[in-house]
């Protein structure tokens, strides 16, 4: 039987979500693509999910992949949540152009969401077309793929399809729609959107679906305890996810409150991007003026973003308000040490200094980090480059690393004393990466694509980053910082 006549194999969409809280989801479908096409299928992924990858590549894997021929028992949603946009409270957001095909459960009985995104304007769209360009929602496929291979914690994109369908932005694109996976699509906007209804019980009902996607082990526990539990563990999900952006140089853009995944993983990589120059105030979407995103700002947003969890769980962690506010500053001040708590574990590491070090030069490390962020911020360096050089360095070759320089002399100063210290280099090259996604490459592959159609570029620029640690010859390029023609860089959301 060939690929094009296999007919569809048994797959199951559960509704858990939508049986939950029914207040929050509602019954839609996606926009039938008048000439789907798909451009990028991750096999792996697929079969992890227990999905066939040759099926998703015939017609009706392709109406499967795009949500106009589901399973029988399917119910697509589009999830309601609230958000607060660089800090403004918005009570009604909601998958506006997405939806909620249902839950997978893959050979291994794990769950996972499978969502679309560009599928068509659903009632939270506020006025938008609902669809996606191909340009964002190929970004979106290979900054998660680097992102999973990096081994931070994300969504995944299974695929990407072309629609045939013009999409009108600042100039006319063409359309796609992003199929993305997910432990869940569960948010701190969610929670805020059950708070705002004003009843306990849907409030109560979602910390309770939340707990048995994520934290069964909880699930026994008083309504009270339950909601202090979730508090709990997605402070210390979110801690040690920001931690994880800053070891490798990653400006999410848009952490709105509606962005910040109760899972602990990665979404939404819209005006997303790397660091090349170490900047803490690098900026790259172009809506966000003021710099509340900007590098450095990420961990005291995320800290902001979990004040707004807390409120909304007030309600179940006491009957008393004053109590309640007393529980959950207690669940917040656990934020910064295990942010710290990480963040530091992950620069020891960097560095070479990590378990082989462990209670060794405690007194050292901490004036030798702040230095070294002082020198980096101070001469521009290359950030990926910097930290890849540095273990060559402790092989004893300098000058890969003096060559990123400007003036060398502060950088000698700082190796002689971290030299001392005798790091590790192949510990270095298991955590910090040689092949990311660097912006330039990105935006090369995506032009490609959307201009012309050639998926050559991205095609590689994903083999690259999906072995992130490993150097391997005629890939030279993808190892390399930006031309100095490149830039400013800015980014832009999609919708």
């Amino acid at each position: 039987m060939t690929p094009s006549a296999r007919t569809a194999p048994s797959i199951a969409l559960t509704h858990r979500f939508a049986d939950a809280v029914p207040e929050m989801a509602v019954a839609w479908r996606a926009d039938a693509p008048p000439a789907p096409a798909l451009l990028v299928l991750d096999d792996a992924l697929a079969t992890e999910l227990g999905l066939d990858p040759a099926f998703l590549r015939t017609p009706a894997g392709l109406a499967f992949l795009t949500g106009t021929a589901l399973p029988d028992g399917a119910q697509p949603v589009a999830q309601a949540y609230a958000g607060h946009q660089f800090g403004g409270y918005n009570p009604r957001l909601g998958d506006g152009r997405a939806l909620l095909l249902g839950e997978l459960t893959a050979p291994d009985g794990t769950i996972h969401d499978l969502h679309l995104k560009g599928s068509g304007p659903t009632p939270f769209a506020r006025g938008g077309d609902g669809y996606a360009a191909v340009g964002p929602m190929l970004r979106e496929y290979v900054v998660s793929e680097a992102m999973h291979a990096l081994g931070i914690p994300t969504t995944r994109a299974l695929a990407v399809v072309a629609t045939g369908r013009d999409v009108v932005r600042e100039q006319i694109l063409p359309g796609a729609v992003l199929v993305r996976t997910a432990s869940s699509h569960l948010r701190v906007g969610s929670v805020v959107f059950a708070n705002a209804t004003g009843d306990r019980d849907v409030l109560e009902r979602l910390v309770d679906h939340a707990i048995e996607r994520h934290d069964p082990e909880t699930a026994a526990a008083t309504p009270t305890d339950r909601a202090r539990a979730l508090l709990d563990v997605v402070i210390a999900r979110q801690a040690d996810l920001i931690a994880r952006w800053m070891l490798v140089g990653f400006v999410h853009g848009v952490m709105n409150t509606d962005n910040m995944t109760l899972s602990g993983e990665t979404i939404d990589y819209g005006p997303c991007a790397f660091l090349d120059a170490f900047d803490p105030g690098a900026v790259f979407s172009s809506i966000d003026r003021q710099g509340r995103y900007a590098y450095g700002n990420q961990p005291g947003v995320g800290e902001w973003n979990l004040v707004r969890l807390a409120e909304a769980l007030l309600p179940l962690l006491a009957d008393d308000t004053d109590a309640a506010i007393s529980v959950a500053q207690d669940a917040l001040d656990a934020y910064r040490p295990a942010y710290n708590e990480a963040w530091s574990a992950g620069i020891r590491a960097k560095l070479g200094l990590g378990a082989a070090h462990e209670g060794r030069d405690e007194d050292a490390v901490p004036s030798l980090v702040s230095d070294l962020f002082d020198l980096l911020a101070f001469a521009r360096v290359d950030y990926t480059l910097f930290f890849r050089h540095l273990a060559t360095a402790a092989r004893g070759d300098t000058d890969p690393l003096r060559s990123l320089v400007a003036d060398p002399g502060p950088l000698d100063l700082w190796l002689a004393r971290w030299l001392a210290l005798a790091p590790d280099p192949e510990a270095m090259d298991r955590v910090n990466p040689l092949y990311i996604p660097r912006n330039h490459l990105v935006e090369e592959a995506l032009a490609a694509a959307s201009d012309t159609g050639d998926l050559t570029l991205l095609h590689r620029l994903t083999d690259a980053i999906r072995s992130p640690f490993t150097a391997r010859p005629g890939l030279e390029r993808y190892a390399e910082s930006a031309p100095d023609a490149f830039g400013p860089y800015v980014t832009y959301c999609g919708t």
